[in-house]
C-alpha cells in the first residue's frame, strides 16, 4: 500500500519533510478494523510529531490522526462492524496513522460516520469533537443536556478546530458562549457557529468582557496559549469556576491564589490518553463519536470543514502542514482522495 511518512524531524517546507513509500498491507489484530482511508484531516499533533525525533529503532513514522473511510476487514473479536461500513475516528499516536491507503485501528475508538456527510466532511470532526466533548462533559462536571444553563463559557482561540466544536457543544449544553478571535473572518466564523459574543484576544480579556457586561465567567477553555492567559483567567474566573487546557505550557504554572482561593478546577485534556494508556473506558471514544454523528445527522451540530486539498500525497500534506503552522487557519483543513 502507499503511505506518506516522515523519516526524521524537518520543517514543513523541506522537500523531504514527508515522503511517499510503499509499505506492506497490515493484517488486523483480534480487536482491529482495517480501514481503506478516503480522507484525512491535519491537526497540530501532526506538525508536532513531524518535528520530533523518530521512535528508537524506527526508520519512518506514518502520521495522520483524523480519518474517514470504509472498513475493509475486521479482527476476530470485533462486533458491531463489518466490511463496507463507512467509519470515522481519530486513532492512536502509538500506532501508524491515517496517512496511508489502509490503516489498522482499535474498533472501540471508531464509530460509523455521519450519514449526511461525505468522507472529507466526516474526517474533519473526530479529534476536535472528542477533545471538546471530553474536556467539557467528562473532565469538567457538566452535561450536554442543559449542564451549562445559567453559566458563561469563554472559548479562547475559538476559530480553530477544537474551538469550532466547543462553541457548538457549549450552545447545546445551554452555556452563554463568549468566543475570542482577532480577525474579521475568524470573528464571523465564530458568530456563524453560534457564539453569543466575540471579543478580540489581542486586547486584554478583562476589558473585552466588561464591555459586554461580564465581570467574571464560569468556565474558560484556553485552546491557544496556556502561559499567556494563565494570570488573566485566574482573575476572570468566578469562584468555583473551571478552566480547561489542551496546550502544554512553556514554563511552570502558579496554581496558588487566586486559583486556590477561588477553588478553581483545572482540567487537562489529551484526546489520546485513553488509547495511549489502554484505559478501561477506552470504548467511551467510540460512543462519543456515535453520539456526535447522531447530532450531526439531526442537524444539531454542523461540520467544521473549510477547505479540502487533493490528492493525499507528500506534496499536498506538506502544504497542509504549512497552512496549519501559519496560525491563520479557520475550522478544519482536509486532504482527500488518492
Amino acid at each position: 500500500m502507499k503511505a506518506i511518512v516522515t523519516t526524521g524531524p524537518r520543517p514543513a517546507d523541506d522537500p523531504r519533510a514527508l515522503e511517499e513509500r510503499e509499505l506492506p498491507l497490515p493484517a488486523p489484530g483480534p480487536g482491529d478494523l482495517r480501514v481503506r482511508v478516503e480522507a484525512v484531516s491535519v491537526n497540530p499533533v501532526d506538525t508536532k510529531l513531524r518535528r520530533a525525533p523518530l521512535p528508537a529503532g524506527a526508520d519512518h513514522r506514518v502520521l495522520g490522526y483524523d480519518a474517514a473511510g470504509v472498513v475493509d476487514a475486521v479482527g476476530g473479536d470485533v462486533r458491531g462492524f463489518a466490511p463496507g461500513d463507512r467509519v470515522y475516528y481519530a486513532g492512536d499516536v502509538t500506532r501508524p496513522g491515517s496517512n496511508a491507503e489502509y490503516q489498522l485501528v482499535d474498533a472501540r475508538i471508531v464509530a460509523r460516520a455521519p450519514a449526511s456527510m461525505d468522507a472529507a466532511q466526516a474526517a474533519a470532526l473526530p479529534l476536535t469533537a472528542l477533545t471538546a466533548w471530553e474536556l467539557m462533559f467528562q473532565r469538567m462536571p457538566f452535561s450536554i443536556e442543559g449542564g451549562g444553563t445559567g453559566r458563561t463559557l469563554l472559548v479562547i482561540g475559538a476559530a480553530g478546530g477544537v474551538g469550532s466544536m466547543a462553541i457548538q457543544l457549549g450552545r447545546l449544553a445551554g452555556f452563554r458562549v463568549i468566543a475570542t478571535a482577532s480577525r474579521p473572518e475568524t470573528q464571523a466564523w465564530c458568530h456563524e457557529l453560534g457564539a453569543h459574543h466575540v471579543i478580540d484576544h489581542r486586547q486584554p480579556l478583562q476589558s473585552g468582557l466588561q464591555a459586554l457586561g461580564f465581570d467574571a465567567v464560569d468556565v474558560a477553555l484556553n485552546l491557544a496559549d496556556t502561559d499567556r492567559y494563565w494570570d488573566a483567567l485566574g482573575e476572570l474566573l468566578a469562584p468555583q469556576g473551571h478552566v480547561g487546557l489542551i496546550v502544554e505550557p512553556a514554563g511552570p504554572l502558579r496554581i496558588g491564589d487566586p486559583y486556590k482561593a477561588k477553588c478553581i478546577g483545572i482540567h487537562w485534556e489529551f484526546m489520546f490518553a485513553r488509547s495511549r494508556f489502554g484505559t478501561r473506558d477506552i470504548a467511551e471514544q467510540g460512543r462519543i463519536l456515535a453520539r456526535v454523528a447522531e447530532l450531526v445527522d439531526a442537524g444539531r451540530l454542523r461540520g467544521t470543514l473549510t477547505e479540502t486539498l487533493s490528492p493525499i500525497s507528500a506534496t499536498t500534506l506538506c502544504e497542509a502542514h504549512q497552512r496549519l503552522e501559519s496560525g491563520r487557519s479557520i475550522g478544519k483543513l482536509v486532504v482527500a482522495g488518492w
